[in-house]
């Protein structure tokens, strides 16, 4: 799992933005690469001028703040998507015992399962502990089961972790990243100028968003 957490300092203590940003724990690092520039290039149109901002693609999640978060736990609901229902008892059942036996038999942040016709993925972000992480996605699963109560597929992401899951889908539901790929024979190269070039974007960016911060917090006091 590629996960990675900053923090960027202005000209004083109080002027620090923080940020992470983390990839779907199958994903290959050119994948990786690829969908965190993508968020990156995003997060600048959706939230210009803001001190904080998160944006979650089905393949990586990026976020950045100028109060840390880094470490805490928050299990709020974020987002929620549930299909349209299945009319069948059996498959929900099977359903159930999936994601109870994927998230009750612990592991690592990243987990995924199936049995049948049911397939499923959950995350944590990688700044929590084992026991936080556990505790958030055994929330998700209550709360994706509880909202998506016969729905054929269900999305429940919540501030620091995420279940999904589809009946008759397969893993091609989850694979609808849209971060793209090439066939060049030199890509081994070109894939890693493109992570030592999203490491440096994203460190700029960052920066700029301080600035933007300590050019609001000047502009408030006069």
């Amino acid at each position: 799992m590629a996960y990675n957490h900053f923090a960027i300092a202005g000209t004083s203590t109080h002027e620090v933005v923080y940020g992470l940003y983390q990839c779907r724990g199958d994903l290959s690092m050119p994948d990786c690469a690829t969908c965190v520039a993508n968020s990156v290039s995003r997060l600048g149109a959706l939230c210009p001028g803001s001190c904080g901002g998160a944006i979650q693609l089905q393949g990586c999640y990026v976020k950045y703040d100028n109060d840390t978060f880094i470490g805490a736990e928050d299990k709020t609901v974020v987002m929620k998507k549930c299909g349209q229902p299945t009319g069948n008892q059996d498959k929900i059942a099977n359903r159930d015992a999936v994601l109870e036996g994927v998230v009750g038999n612990g592991g690592g942040f990243y987990r995924a399962g199936g049995s049948k016709d049911v397939a499923m993925i959950a995350q944590c972000v990688g700044d929590l502990s084992e026991g936080q992480c556990q505790d958030c996605l055994k929330e998700s699963v209550d709360q994706v089961k509880t909202e998506c109560a016969t729905s054929g597929n269900g999305d429940m992401y919540l501030e620091k972790c995420y279940v999904r899951y589809t009946i008759g889908g397969g893993r091609g539901y989850f694979n609808n990243n849209g971060i793209g790929g090439t066939d060049d024979k030199n890509r081994g190269v070109k894939n890693f100028a493109l992570v030592i070039g999203l490491l440096a974007a994203i460190v700029i960016v960052i920066i700029f968003l301080t600035f933007i911060c300590r050019v609001f917090a000047g502009s408030s006091k006069l």
